[in-house]
């Protein structure tokens, strides 16, 4: 075998092995863990486990604190650069809007985007019955399995696979997985202004979303409602109806910041 071959091979190792320790911190990515705990979740010798670590937090990937490692500031920057310019404003202008919509419902609310065929929460405010929904803020999930997805992809259907006619993934047996089915719901959802989500990324959720228009008539984001499958969801829709046609006057106007 060949040195380079040899040197190629090692190089795929190493980075197998940063990758598997970045994976690791899981919820401590912030607080920290130390070289044994990281070493035993990625099965690798605790000297292995030094070593890379060493190497990652050279580059910014990790950061020492004391004995432990946690996620360092160069992974936050390249998350950043994934999604679109200007997102933080956008979220910024938009919060006012999310939480009266959390004051007039008291549920669960979110702001999301779409990026592709999957929908990034920007935003999410806890409802006192603190629903549990799969989102999280900056998390992504597939957007034809939710409210928010929904209202953005109406207006977009080729960010979906709905257009070649392949299966769609699920999140649950509730969620919609025939391109057809889809289709048709994307269109009524358009004609209607409003998308429903039952129980299509959780079992025993419900969610209602809208969306928020900019000038050129196409929607910046969208904000929903997520709440117990028992919920009435005619009050929560005009509340929601509500606050996302004063968030699309607000961004309608000329002086405004308006999202590629």
């Amino acid at each position: 075998m060949s040195t380079a071959m040899e040197s190629v091979r090692d190089d795929r190792a190493a980075i197998d092995k940063a990758f598997s320790l970045l994976v690791a911190f899981g919820d401590q990515a912030s607080s920290g863990l130390g070289v044994s705990e990281l070493a035993r979740r990625t099965n690798l010798s605790k000297s292995t486990a030094y070593r890379v670590l060493g190497m990652l937090e050279r580059n910014d990937m990790v950061e020492r604190i004391g004995t432990a490692y946690r996620l360092g500031s160069r992974l936050h920057e390249l998350g950043l650069a994934v999604y679109a310019p200007g997102q933080d404003r956008l979220r910024d202008q938009l919060l006012p809007y999310l939480t009266d919509l959390f004051e007039s419902t008291r549920q669960t609310v979110h702001l999301g985007v779409l990026y592709g065929d999957e929908v990034v929460y920007l935003a999410k405010l806890y409802g006192h019955r603190n629903m549990a929904a799969p989102s999280r803020i900056g998390g992504r999930l597939p957007a034809h399995c939710t409210a928010v997805g929904k209202a953005l992809l109406a207006y977009r259907p080729s960010s979906c696979r709905v257009v070649d006619g392949r299966p769609l993934p699920g999140l649950t047996p509730r969620s919609i997985t025939d391109p057809a089915v889809l289709a048709a719901e994307l269109l009524r959802i358009r004609h209607e202004g409003i998308a429903v989500e039952r129980e299509e990324s959780r079992l025993g959720m419900t969610c209602v979303a809208a969306p928020v228009f900019g000038r050129n008539g196409q929607p910046v984001a969208a904000l929903s409602v997520a709440a117990p499958l028992t919920t009435d969801l005619r009050r929560l829709t005009v509340n929601l109806r509500q606050v996302c046609s004063a968030a699309s006057r607000m961004m309608s106007r000329p002086s405004d910041f308006q999202a590629s």
